[in-house]
């Protein structure tokens, strides 16, 4: 079984967020300790689809916006304060998915999928953390209209123009015959987690999983 593990505020593990460099890689140290995984790969995400394996750990993070490995010596880490941490695992390989609104748009989770598929995973399993609810996250019109006639699953209020991520992203995974967990907790009205809409000067929660 993998491991599977999902952090709240108010441990930061962002290099980006303003805290010192030695304070988020003693939480990142602490949080490898706490979880017996030899060493957590983390991403540099940029909202991108990029989908990179990792072979061996790196002390740098990672230009990428999910990572797959097949190494159990190896935890995989998805950054997030309102974004969809995804985890995905298989008996081979598993996965860890930065999925926003334009993530999403741009196919990360089905090249994610792709990626694990290509490996020889089969029996492919989601987890969905902590992230913003439909009810919270409101866009543009413009943003919502685009999102929503790609994934009509994430359509909420036309009135609103509010987005459910995280229904659009089980919809996803549905047409892939992937069975999902979602823990069903809003970031942003759950105080416990770091939201960047609730504060923008916000530190990142993870999604960690390891084979």
């Amino acid at each position: 079984m993998p491991k599977i593990h999902f952090t709240s505020a108010p441990n930061n593990l962002a290099l980006h967020t303003g805290d010192s460099e030695s304070a988020v890689r003693e939480n990142r140290g602490a949080l490898t300790r706490e979880l017996q995984i030899p060493a957590i790969q983390f991403m540099a995400q940029s909202h991108s689809n990029i989908v990179k394996v990792v072979h061996s750990y790196s002390a740098e993070d990672i230009a990428a916006d999910a990572l797959v490995t097949t190494n159990p010596d190896i935890g995989l880490a998805v950054l997030v304060a309102d974004c969809i941490p995804l985890l995905l695992s298989s008996t081979t390989s598993v996965a860890a998915v930065h999925v926003g609104r334009v993530g999403m748009t741009n196919g990360i989770i089905d090249k994610t999928l792709d990626v694990m598929e290509g490996l020889g995973a089969t029996g492919i399993f989601a987890w969905i953390g902590p992230s913003i609810c439909g009810e919270c996250y409101e866009v543009s019109q413009d943003m919502y209209e685009e999102v929503t006639t790609f994934f009509p699953a994430s359509a909420t209020s036309p009135q609103k123009h509010s987005l459910d991520l995280p229904r659009g992203a089980i919809e996803i995974l549905r047409e892939r015959g992937i069975d999902t967990h979602a823990l069903g907790i809003c970031t942003l009205e759950n105080s416990r987690f770091f939201s960047h809409r609730r504060d923008k000067s916000i530190g990142r929660q993870a999604g960690v999983i390891s084979l």
